[in-house]
């Protein structure tokens, strides 16, 4: 017994299950063709978002796709450990419990997040089997588990040994709260309102004698610009970080500004430590921006940094690690930064030095993690060099070895890699890859794998053989994430421990790899890199990236503004292949996706018109007298149906190699819904047989043609929304035990007859337009209607005459050379005449023409008269003037029609 309404809780977890226990995801090297996604390992504190839906779900497309078309199909999951969340969710943990960490050892530490990590990091990898995600599940990897661990150390060591690997001190982003550098990828910019504050500094020495009195005009609004008040023994500072003033080490202009020029040379005094700054010059000031005065703060400052570089000034940190004043600062120390800023002003301004503050809003950096304030800091770190290792990987991108999907992309990936900055490697946590580097007592540094051999290269290269494992100390510091994520699409393999392994020789370099474009250059570039770096190839052959999920008003889902909907719950409610469907029907590559609950809607509806069709379908008795041939008009729709499908397969097809999804979905979802449910069955619907109980009787032929049409629809649909096409296809004839449409084959398109398509869109029209026309006059569909067509070609008509009369109940069909009795309406070149005599008003119907044609007379004189206005046809835009154009021609077409009608 089919169910009348289509339920997914009914089918979804039956059917994965199902799946899963015939090992259909399943993938081991074999003769066939690989194809390969690895998935961006979400980290192990991620549950399922909306980007995640959008992102897996395009994955999930095309290896479905690909497993259907013979291919081996071979999906890689997994989870990135992510340093920083989960240390922070552990700490949390930890502090729930009372626990300090700063009360722990390492180990201790590392203990309790392998416990975290057992209890909550494979959470969303569950949640994607609820999305339908056909991952290879016995591949999952996991970027701490032990081979993946060893890899990353063995680079390490390897970038080292090669000089591409050194420790220095830069200036990085530092998390006063996680107590770690960040990348830049973990700053979140943010508009933030804060005080612009003017600090007047005194000049030492005061005014010389005959210098001109200068004012420096209106002070900028630039966070580090600084005016001359209209004292010279005075200049004013305007910065949003007064706090920061005790770390400034000159004060810079333009060496042609030449209301300066006489102040180069002479120092300035920072007010509350009267320590005296250099007044320097040089060319980096913009004279013409803000009041054409900087001030330089090179350990607070990476432009500040870079200019003290140049100018050999001295480096001032007075902020320790956790945002706190330290002793260089002189005054306030060990107040947090924040406060210290409140507090400053009030000092300033008893001082005399506070000259006013202004509302200035700014961005600013955020942690992505801890949400703190990030600090550009000054701090000793590991680096890797990025010169030359960036050159392969920017090369092959540009050259197109590497595609990059949409292509407005390549701009953005040569701009971050033609000058690429070295990375900071380390990481100043517990949770992650320990740094390889071990320390000698007088800060010799020795990297090896482990302190085992960091011990004999120590005794062979510096004959210290008295030396014991208790004399070395390894590094702190653990290794950025990015530095294991970056070799995923080979560790996955076990390629860098087992480099000529099966798996890695089979599935590597991987096909496709779907991602977002904000990760453009912390991963995808670096995956890049170390493909050519350890392989000497490419790690994929192209990269889709997907947009960002916004909400319908364009706003950045997020769990602050309560606008991003929890992914399960729309399952719940939509089921997952209306979900799926839905986010699918708006995501062109690379554009944002604004989300709507009605998208879903509409897919969910579209699962519920495939469901009525097959139930439709199901609901047939077979005539079994006529198997041969189809009866009456069946065959002529059968032609029809097949030539629609080949061409919208041929459409399909290419759709997916230029990687546009959605248009793929959006030719299925036409083929489904308004070829084969809307017109397809209409046409070959059997009529109620009395005699046989209401049932509804289709020749055999018609019977096994509708069947395996739909099969190919299913099977087109399925990588799209795979469960409903499951229960469907299991459903509609007998299968074998283990079969599974997940394996059936993806249909190939054939030829394409063009004329039957050409006019059985003829045949579409007219019925639509018959219908509308005993809509519009009251007409009950049951009424038959005399038709007759003028045309020069009524052998293309004949054959569809039984359709005209099924779809549209019009009888007494003639062909004729002169206009006949009825109302009219155009196809093409074709006139068509319904004659309605007898079942309307005809006086009705004349007075509504004439009314109509009154109307129309005076649309087109208006629309003829603001073409004649020659002013508005020069200064008119084209496409403005060619919509007045065509509206004059439509006018014209309907008043000669009606014209005709009246006579």
């Amino acid at each position: 017994m089919i169910a009348k309404t289509y339920n997914p809780r009914d089918v979804e977890e039956k059917w994965y299950q199902y799946w899963i226990d015939n090992q259909l995801f399943k993938s081991v090297p074999d003769e066939r063709e690989p194809y390969t996604i690895v998935i961006p390992p979400p980290n192990v504190t991620g549950l399922l978002h909306m980007g995640h839906m959008l992102n897996n779900t395009i994955q999930d497309v095309l290896i479905r796709k690909a497993r259907m078309e013979g291919k081996n199909a071979c999906w890689v999951p997994g989870t990135d450990h992510a340093s920083i969340a989960t240390e922070a969710k552990v700490v949390n943990m930890l502090k729930e419990r009372g626990i300090k960490k700063t009360d722990l050892t390492r180990d201790e530490f590392l203990s309790y997040a392998w416990e975290w990590k057992e209890k909550y990091g494979g959470i969303i990898l569950k949640q994607l089997r609820k999305l339908g995600a056909s991952c290879d599940w016995d591949r999952t990897r996991f970027t701490m588990e032990p081979d993946l661990y060893d890899s990353v150390i063995d680079v390490f060591v390897d970038l080292y040994q090669k000089g591409k690997v050194y420790r220095g001190v830069r200036m990085v982003n530092w998390d006063p709260q996680g107590l770690t550098a960040v990348s830049d990828e973990e700053v979140i910019m943010k508009e933030v309102q804060q005080k612009l504050v003017y600090i007047r500094y005194e000049v030492k020495g005061g005014k010389e004698k005959g210098e001109k009195e200068e004012r420096s005009g209106e002070a900028s609004t630039d966070s580090s610009a600084v005016s001359l008040l209209p004292s010279p023994e005075y200049i004013t500072i305007a910065t949003v970080r007064p706090e920061t003033i005790m770390a400034d080490s000159a004060i810079c202009v333009n060496p042609n500004d030449e209301r300066y020029g006489h102040l180069i040379g002479k120092q300035a005094l920072i007010p509350l430590i009267n320590r005296p700054i250099p007044i320097i010059a040089d060319e980096y000031v913009t004279m013409d921006f803000g009041t054409g005065c900087l001030k330089v703060t090179p350990a607070h400052d990476p432009n500040d940094y870079e200019l003290g570089i140049k100018h050999k000034l001295p480096v001032i940190d007075i902020l320790n690690d956790n945002g706190t004043l330290n002793e260089k600062a002189q005054i306030l120390v060990g107040k947090d930064r924040f406060a210290a800023r409140k507090e400053i002003i009030a000092l300033l301004e008893e001082a005399g030095h506070l000259e006013k503050t202004e509302e200035y809003k700014s961005n600013v950096g955020y942690s992505e993690r801890t949400n703190a304030v990030i600090e550009p800091k000054l701090s000793l770190q590991w680096f890797l060099k990025m010169d030359q290792i960036a050159k392969p990987a920017l090369e092959n991108v540009m050259n197109d070895t590497i595609q990059l999907v949409p292509p407005k992309f390549k701009n953005m990936y040569r701009a971050w890699m033609e000058n690429p900055h070295d990375w900071c490697i380390s990481r100043q946590l517990w949770w992650g890859q320990q740094i390889p580097a071990f320390y000698l007592n007088d800060g010799t540094i020795i990297v090896a794998k482990n302190k085992r051999e960091a011990l004999r290269k120590a005794q062979r290269e510096y004959q210290l053989f008295a030396l014991t494992e208790q004399d070395l100390t390894q590094d702190e510091d653990v290794l950025d994430t990015w530095f294991s994520s970056w070799l995923w699409p080979i560790t996955v393999f076990n390629g860098l421990k087992e480099p000529n392994n099966a798996d890695i020789n089979y599935y590597y370099p991987t096909n496709d790899l779907v991602t977002g474009f904000d990760i453009i250059f912390f991963w995808v570039a670096r995956m890049i890199m170390a493909g050519y770096e350890y392989r000497q190839e490419r790690p994929f052959r192209n990269v889709y990236f997907t947009g960002m999920v916004r909400d319908k008003q364009g706003r950045k889902m997020s769990k602050q503004l309560g606008n991003s909907p929890d992914p399960l719950d729309l399952i719940e409610v939509f089921g997952a292949d209306g979900v799926r469907t839905g986010m699918l029907f708006s995501s062109a590559a690379g554009n944002d996706l604004l989300f709507d609950e009605k998208l879903c809607e509409q897919g969910r509806n579209f699962n519920n018109k495939i469901w009525n069709a097959f139930r439709l379908v199901k609901g047939w008795t077979v005539d079994s007298r006529q198997e041969a041939v189809a009866v009456g008009s069946n065959q002529l729709s059968i032609q029809w149906f097949g030539a629609r499908l080949n061409a919208t397969l041929a459409e399909v097809e290419d759709h997916f190699s230029k990687f546009r999804i959605s248009d793929a979905l959006q030719s299925i979802y036409k083929l489904i819904w308004d070829d084969f449910c809307s017109q397809y069955l209409e046409m070959i619907k059997p009529p109620y047989d009395q005699e046989a109980n209401g049932s509804l009787p289709i020749d055999a032929a018609t019977y096994e043609a509708t069947v395996h049409f739909f099969e190919q629809l299913l099977q087109l649909a399925h990588p799209f929304m795979p469960f409903i096409t499951e229960e469907i296809w299991q459903q509609l004839r007998e299968r074998e035990a283990g079969a599974s449409i997940c394996v059936a084959p993806f249909p190939k398109a054939g030829e394409v007859d063009g004329q039957i398509i050409a006019d059985f869109a003829i045949l579409t029209e007219a019925v639509s337009t018959i219908r509308n026309l005993r809509s519009s006059k009251g007409l009950s569909p049951r009424i038959e209607l005399p038709l007759s067509i003028r045309t020069e070609t009524p052998d293309r008509y004949r054959p569809l005459e039984g359709l005209f009369t099924k779809l549209a109940n019009v009888v007494d069909i003639q062909y004729v050379t002169e206009k006949a009795p009825g109302t009219p309406f155009l196809i093409k070149s074709d006139e068509f005449f319904v004659n309605v005599a007898g079942e309307v008003d005809e006086e009705a119907e004349l007075a509504e023409a004439r009314k109509e044609l009154e109307y129309l007379t005076g649309f087109r004189d208006s629309v003829q008269k603001k073409l004649a206005n020659e002013k508005f046809v020069a200064n008119a835009k084209p496409d403005v003037v060619d919509r007045e154009r065509q509206k004059l021609a439509d006018a014209e077409a309907k008043i000669k029609a009606l014209e005709e009608r009246l006579k």
